[in-house]
């Protein structure tokens, strides 16, 4: 059994099945993680939700910032577009929706020490915290009675630092964007979600999430996606890895073969 971790596939299908050819992705024994941002700019945001629903237990998404702007759209709270239309005005948009409210916003694996995420996490939460807050949020997202209610109150860049004494709306929206939109926090943990260039260029005091000094998730293997223009893959000295390579933009899809850290890639010509 192998287990693969793929990078934003963003309606991208034909790499995504590309790649998993070139993975030998045997659905019968293998797994499938993927790193979020399943929909959005591509050409396929509905055939790559169907194909990736059709494989059944066998693959997980993590929740990304666009996965979440469909659902947001669905609601009417944002214009539909990139190809968010393409789902949200199909026959199976419900089935759909309904998938991707239920997918998880963090997956762990014990035995592999490895924590997949979209984008970020705050440098306070431990592993065990961070698990905890995003069955927290999820279980908000996937009630369609509490999703409507938040997701109206999901946008917004504060609270910008953690602190335990968070509750409704702000803790919500603070663990949904640390762990779907960040890229820049201060050593002490307050994030900036407006910049997004790749580290080196970033404003004075800002250090990637995962530099944080003290990060208490340091010792675990992270996998995560959302950062294009990150410029590496592996980052060995903080046990990360930036697995979204740009498919969407003309760069590569990338997956990671957690058994044994092998890197697969395919290119991505729009």
């Amino acid at each position: 059994m192998a287990t693969y971790v793929i990078g934003d596939v963003q309606a991208c299908l034909d790499p995504l099945r590309r790649l998993l050819d070139r993975c030998r992705f045997d659905p019968a024994q293998d797994r499938l993680i993927l790193a979020g941002d399943l929909v959005a700019r591509g050409p396929d945001s509905a055939e790559t939700l169907r194909f990736v629903r059709r494989l059944g237990s066998v693959a997980t998404t993590v929740l990304g910032n666009h996965d979440l702007h469909l659902l947001a759209a669905a609601q009417g709270l944002r214009e539909a577009r990139d190809g968010l239309e393409q789902v949200i005005g199909a026959p199976d948009a419900e089935e759909l929706l309904d998938f991707v409210a239920h997918q998880p916003l963090a997956w762990y694996d014990a035995s592999l020490d490895t924590l997949v995420i979209h984008a970020g996490l705050a440098p306070q939460w431990s592993l065990a915290q961070t698990l905890a807050l995003a069955t927290e949020a999820e279980a908000v997202l996937r009630d369609p009675r509490t999703r409507a209610e938040f997701l109206p109150q999901m946008y917004g860049n504060d609270p910008a630092r953690w602190s335990d004494a968070l509750s409704g709306v702000e803790r919500l929206r603070f663990v949904i964007n640390c762990l779907t939109r960040a890229r820049y926090c201060t050593a002490d943990g307050r994030f900036d979600y407006q910049e997004k260039g790749p580290p080196g260029r970033q404003p004075p005091g800002l250090l990637p999430w995962f530099a944080a000094p003290g990060r208490a998730t340091a010792t675990t293997r992270i996998v995560f996606g959302h950062w294009s223009a990150l410029g590496q893959i592996e980052w060995p000295q903080y046990r990360v890895w930036g697995l979204d390579t740009g498919c969407v933009w003309g760069g590569a899809l990338t997956a990671l073969r957690l058994e044994d850290g092998a890197l697969i890639q395919c290119d991505c010509h729009r």
